[in-house]
């Protein structure tokens, strides 16, 4: 088995250390291959890329693509190759993702105080998120202005899909995301199957994925053997990932250094991804 991570988040999204920081913290606990994937952006990737390269590891540029399918979330992850991620149609369009959910974030904070009397600045929000703005930096903002709630609180009571303050993201379908990144020359996975509530990976596989990320952090034993048995009978690529967010002890994503995969699904996924 190597040690090896192809789902990771930095601060260009809603991680919590800079892409070079996951890069570097990556290195120094033996990971050699490495994907940086944050939600709906690569403003990370030149940065990471340069750390990766100076520490000689292999870097992969990602992205996880919210989309959604039959009326749930479905996560995307794309692998490109070369410089694919820097096309200009491409980063137009994640731009416009990107000021989509600043208005969005714009009319949940409106809300919080309509609806919670909860009072904080969009200006704050942002400033907790250098790039894609999602629900987590609402609850950190929450949380700094002094409200004495946690984060598991405020998504259950204020910001959760249920709430009065909740606002949903308009996704992309996961037709459209595949396309996007098909467009562009990406390997597409789909990215933490485990988390799939109402559809299935019966449900994604006609529609065009290349591979499944069968090795997941929040696996148990027998899902993640379930998980690569399916990708196998069904000619998919395999990945593994930690999608780490730097707060390891959350207790939702798994933590930097801590996933590994066997030597004959590495070789292929690199193989097919570079």
């Amino acid at each position: 088995m190597v040690l090896c991570d192809f789902h990771t988040h930095s601060t260009a999204s809603d991680g919590s250390f800079s892409p070079s920081e996951v890069v570097k913290k990556s290195f120094d606990k033996g990971v050699k291959y490495l994907a940086l994937t944050d939600h709906d952006t690569l403003t990370g990737i030149d940065e990471a890329r340069n750390m990766a390269e100076s520490l000689g590891m292999i870097f992969i540029p990602g992205i996880e693509l919210s989309t959604s399918h039959n009326k749930e979330t479905v996560h995307l992850l794309g692998f490109f190759k070369g410089d694919d991620y820097k096309n200009i149609e491409l980063n137009n369009f994640l731009q416009e993702l990107k000021d989509n959910r600043i208005k969005r974030a714009e009319e949940i904070v409106a809300r919080l105080k309509k609806f919670n009397n909860i009072e904080i600045k969009v200006e704050d929000v942002l400033r907790n998120g250098k790039d894609t703005i999602a629900r987590p930096h609402i609850a950190k903002t929450i949380i700094e202005a002094g409200y004495p709630y946690d984060y598991d609180y405020i998504f259950k009571k204020f910001i959760g899909d249920d709430c009065p303050a909740y606002i949903p993201a308009n996704k992309m379908s996961t037709e459209e995301g595949i396309s996007l990144l098909r467009k562009y020359n990406a390997k597409i996975f789909l990215a933490h199957p485990v988390l799939l509530k109402k559809i299935s990976v019966h449900d994604i596989l006609p529609l065009g994925i290349d591979g499944l990320e069968a090795v997941y952090a929040l696996n148990t034993s027998e899902e993640e053997k379930r998980f690569r048995k399916f990708a196998n009978k069904n000619n998919l690529l395999i990945s593994c990932g930690s999608d780490s967010h730097g707060m390891e002890d959350d207790g939702g994503h798994g933590s930097l250094g801590s996933m590994s995969l066997d030597e004959e699904n590495l070789e292929k996924f690199i193989s097919a991804v570079r």
